[in-house]
């Protein structure tokens, strides 16, 4: 699944993502980018007038560009991923200004077969949607593909389970430079102000770990995961007779990517961000059907 070409996916690594599920877009043409750049860029336009998303004290002229990335597919059968990009230039300054992009979001589907097989002819399936830069931006964008595709929108959470899911998969992947540490941050609950408890592990000791709990290499177990878990909780219980199974996983960071439960996604490697996206797209997937 590893096939995304670094070059060209290069500018989606370490920027933080905040993730949305999307239900299929009806009657969307990947042969009509072009012309829904226009009309979303007219949409922006009109939202600006009602005092949306403008810098205070500056006017911007947005321009908004809709591409294909290709390049983003985990099978044959998975529908080109679309990125959108809105870029602003300040109408004081001249009109050959270079460009300056302040909101990027892309819908992809990365092994999504079953949700594809499922649906009608006239819908595309992009249950995934990542967004960067300003909410009011998302907001407008947002709005304008449900209004054109008749599609919904909704913010995608991640669980304590799925997070220790990614905890113990993106462990066992190999990186070529120096990995930095895996770190767990935790939430306690029950308390009248906000204690997070943050739990590193050198990678080293993270993979030896986890190569003493899998029995089937390339293959990954609920039961694993869970063993995987138990043996961090402990060895942190033994140190500081602290039980983090009374407190909520709430995100994760590897050398891979790191996670967090609100939906908040940093890919940092691009050699596996074909298998993160595989397992976001499962996610999304879950949620909307």
């Amino acid at each position: 699944q590893e096939s995304a070409d670094p070059q060209r996916t290069a500018f989606l690594l370490r920027k933080q993502w905040t993730l949305y599920s999307v239900t299929p877009l009806y009657k969307f043409s990947e042969a009509h980018l072009r012309d829904y750049s226009r009309l979303l860029s007219a949409f922006v336009a009109a939202e600006k007038q009602k005092g949306l998303a403008v810098e205070v004290g500056v006017e911007l002229d947005v321009k908004v560009v809709i591409t294909s990335l290709s390049e983003l597919k985990g099978s044959d059968h998975d529908q080109a991923a679309i990125l959108v990009q809105l870029s602003s230039r300040s109408a004081a300054s001249q009109k050959n200004s270079e460009e300056k992009l302040i909101w990027s979001g892309w819908f992809c589907c990365v092994c999504g077969d079953d949700l594809s097989e499922t649906v009608p002819e006239d819908f595309t399936c992009l249950p995934l949607f990542l967004t960067n830069g300003a909410e009011s931006y998302t907001s407008i964008v947002g709005s304008w593909f449900q209004k054109t595709f008749d599609c919904c929108f909704r913010r995608l959470a991640i669980s304590p389970l799925n997070l220790s899911w990614m905890a113990a998969m993106w462990t066992a992947c190999k990186v070529d430079k120096a990995a930095s540490a895996m770190e767990l941050v935790f939430s306690v609950p029950c308390l009248s102000y906000p204690l997070d408890i943050s739990y590193a592990i050198h990678p080293e000791d993270a993979k030896a770990l986890w190569d003493t709990v899998q029995k089937t290499p390339g293959e990954i177990t609920q039961e694993e995961v869970d063993v995987f878990m138990d043996c961090l909780y402990s060895h942190f219980h033994r140190h500081f007779k602290i039980h983090l199974s009374a407190t909520r996983l709430v995100k994760v960071s590897t050398a891979i990517a790191s996670a967090h439960c609100e939906g908040i996604i940093k890919f940092l490697q691009s050699q596996y961000l074909t298998g993160v996206l595989t397992l976001l797209t499962e996610l999304a997937i879950s949620q909307i059907q």
